[in-house]
């Protein structure tokens, strides 16, 4: 008999509550890149040197544009140092001559408190990340894996927090932002991973195991996380774009992407037809639990394509970019919990001893 005891429930709320956390920081990170607020607060972990920003253009020096430009410059030269040292000469060359490290956003409060707030929902994701890790501890008795799943989440938040600090010091150095959405997707995978595998104990061994499926979905969860960055290097080109048009004349913009949106555009179609086969055999397996996760699957699918659509036609409205950004992730974190779940369904899983924790 299986003790549902209160560790099991704690771990679980809070590890859900994480995930959920994670995908509405996804969210207003992408509202963040759409407004172009990136750059609303030119330092990190403070913005404008206060933990609160300031409402005014009063509140600041009047050479504030050129204070936090050297401050900005001076950390890169010095990340770039680094990265010379340790053999990443390319990359230390493009850091140190990237041209937008030189160009500073004047002070605007609307964008500043939208960057502000994506800090303090990042601040909240590392409060509960905190609390999954301890809620993790008793785990160490009886499954050590959910323990440092948790921990190594812990561990990548606070790179994340360093890599923020990079984006915003490059002033959105593309290469940085690719790195921090592809950890985001890291991210997601382990917590997912950690909360249910500290619950496979109630859930019921029950289907015949499939190499062929469990391949199946895994290239179709790769397939989605390679195309999810694909975006994101479409997402840097439209940034260039809509810099170089001053913001004006957005019919023209996707006229002017390069090869990354049609390998993006493209891609798109391979992937449907991916998903509507791995759905096809899910579906055969007549399993409740895993046809609702394939039901959710296809209308994240139609509604990821049919924004992309719009997005491509209609002159990419911003309010479509975090959306389209948003529900690529859950797309994938969808397709990651099927596989997860599909593993400890199946007959062939690893069947663990029923521990009940204290």
């Amino acid at each position: 008999m299986i003790d549902k005891s209160f560790p099991y429930k704690r771990f679980k709320n809070i590890g859900v509550l994480t995930v959920v956390a994670v995908y509405f920081l996804i969210l207003v990170g992408g509202i963040v890149r759409s407004t172009g607020s990136g750059m609303g607060c030119p330092d990190w972990p403070k913005c404008f040197g206060s933990w609160v920003p300031p409402t005014d253009v009063s509140q600041l020096p009047d050479d504030y544009l050129e204070v936090y430009k050297e401050q900005r410059v001076e950390k890169n030269q010095k990340l770039a140092g680094f990265l010379n040292k340790v053999g990443f000469e390319k990359v230390a060359t493009e850091l140190r001559d990237h041209p937008l490290q030189h160009i500073e956003t004047d002070f605007n409060v609307t964008k500043t408190w939208i960057e502000y707030i994506n800090r303090l929902v990042g601040a909240v994701i590392g409060v509960l990340i905190f609390l999954t890790v301890l809620y993790a501890i008793p785990y160490l008795k009886t499954d050590k894996s959910v323990f440092y799943l948790s921990l190594l989440s812990f561990i990548l938040v606070g790179f994340q927090g360093w890599l923020g600090s990079i984006v915003v010091s490059t002033n959105l150095l593309p290469v940085t932002i690719t790195i921090h959405m592809a950890l985001a997707l890291v991210l997601v995978a382990l917590l997912q991973y950690a909360v249910i595998r500290s619950q496979a104990v109630f859930i019921a061994p029950r289907i015949n195991a499939s190499r062929h499926l469990f391949f199946v979905i895994g290239l179709v969860a790769a397939a989605t996380f390679v195309q999810i960055l694909i975006g994101t290097q479409v997402r840097e080109e439209v940034d260039i774009v809509a810099f170089e048009m001053n913001g004006s004349n957005r019919d023209l913009w996707v006229d002017q992407l390069g090869l990354s949106f049609f390998i993006h555009r493209s891609f798109s179609i391979l992937l449907l037809a991916m998903h509507v086969y791995m759905a096809y055999l899910i579906y055969k397996l007549k399993d409740r639990q895993l046809n609702m996760m394939v039901n959710w699957m296809m209308v994240l699918l139609v509604a990821e394509i049919a924004f992309g659509v719009i997005m491509a036609y209609f002159a990419i409205p911003a309010f479509l970019q975090p959306l389209h950004l948003t529900i690529a992730t859950l797309l994938f974190g969808v397709q990651f919990l099927i596989l997860i779940f599909y593993y400890y369904a199946s007959k062939k899983a690893v069947e663990k001893p029923v521990v009940v924790l204290n």
